[in-house]
């Protein structure tokens, strides 16, 4: 299984996929930042005043690391910031759902109007196992630095 998860095109194929992932995501919400802040106000987790520093940065976040991914900068360290962003839309999800809200998840802004879910939660996770096999193996195909 090792040599599997290891592998450097599969290692690749992981990298290019959560960067695209967080790069259509960030581009979305930055696209429509007033309805990306509804949808963290729905989630009731965090203070009002807050809300809008999370929604302009948040976004710009996923943008950048998913940038820096894709074109193999500093990968183990990107992986890692969206392991942390992964670990916390997870953790916001799963509380939502016990909590019994029937939200937009505001994962991809506007973007197909997604609710939360046991659903979005395994998306996430898969996500998640994809990060964590970047921070663990490298990905040193096709970057543009180590």
């Amino acid at each position: 299984m090792k040599k599997i998860i290891s592998n450097e095109y599969f290692l690749l194929t992981s990298r290019i996929v959560l960067a695209f992932v967080f790069i259509f995501s960030g581009i979305e919400k930055i696209n429509d930042l007033q309805n990306f802040s509804y949808a963290i106000t729905n989630y009731k987790l965090l203070p009002v005043s807050i809300v809008n520093v999370f929604a302009i940065s948040l976004p710009w976040i996923e943008l950048i690391a998913g940038v820096l991914l894709l074109f193999g900068i500093s990968v183990k360290e990107n992986a890692a910031i969206i392991n942390v962003l992964l670990i916390l839309f997870i953790a916001a999800i799963g509380i939502s759902v016990l909590r019994g809200l029937n939200i937009d998840c505001g994962c991809f802004g506007t973007a197909g109007g997604q609710k939360v879910g046991f659903t979005k939660i395994g998306e996430n996770t898969l996500l998640l196992l994809l990060g964590l096999q970047l921070m663990f193996w490298d990905s040193k195909k096709l970057i543009i630095r180590n």
